[in-house]
C-alpha cells in the first residue's frame, strides 16, 4: 500500500511578504509578460508607461507645462514640473502598495493610474531607481 506523502504544513509555512518582495516574486501579476524588451508586450514597457502616466496626470490637470523624457543607456528618466509628491510621503508613495493620492477624486480629478501600484512595481523591478520630489523650493530624494 502506498504511503501518503508527508507534508509539513505548519504555522511556519505561512509567510507575509512586503510589497517589494511580492512584486519581485510575482512580477507577472503587476507587469504581465517579462522579457528583455524585444517584444512590444514585454513588461519593461509597462514600467516605462507607469512613470510617464504619472507625469501626464499632472500635466493634464494643469500642473506643470513640460514633461521631459530621456531614454539612454538602458536608463529611463521622466521629469514633470507638476506639484511634486509631498516630501513626507515620497518613500511610501514609491515603495508601499496601495499608497497614493488618486483614491481622492478631489486631488486627482483625471488620472490614468488609480490603484497605488505603478511606481511601486517600477521601483521593485528596476536595477536602479531614484525618485525625487520638489515642493515649495525643497527637495527630497
Amino acid at each position: 500500500m502506498a504511503r501518503a506523502p508527508s507534508h509539513n504544513y505548519t504555522e511556519a509555512s505561512i509567510k507575509t511578504l512586503s510589497s517589494t518582495e511580492h512584486i519581485r516574486l510575482r512580477p507577472g501579476m503587476y507587469i504581465g509578460r517579462l522579457g528583455n524588451g524585444a517584444h512590444a508586450e514585454d513588461g519593461i514597457y509597462v514600467l516605462i508607461k507607469e512613470t510617464i502616466d504619472n507625469a501626464i496626470d499632472e500635466f493634464t490637470m494643469g500642473f506643470g507645462k513640460r514633461i521631459e523624457l530621456e531614454v539612454k543607456d538602458r536608463r529611463v528618466r521622466v521629469r514633470d514640473y507638476g506639484r511634486g509628491i509631498p516630501l513626507g510621503k515620497l518613500m511610501e508613495c514609491v515603495s508601499v502598495i496601495n499608497t497614493g493620492a488618486k483614491y481622492d477624486s478631489e486631488t486627482f480629478k483625471k488620472a490614468v493610474g488609480l490603484n497605488g501600484v505603478g511606481q511601486k512595481a517600477v521601483n521593485a523591478l528596476s536595477v536602479s531607481y531614484r525618485a525625487q520630489a520638489i515642493r515649495d523650493g525643497k527637495t527630497k530624494i
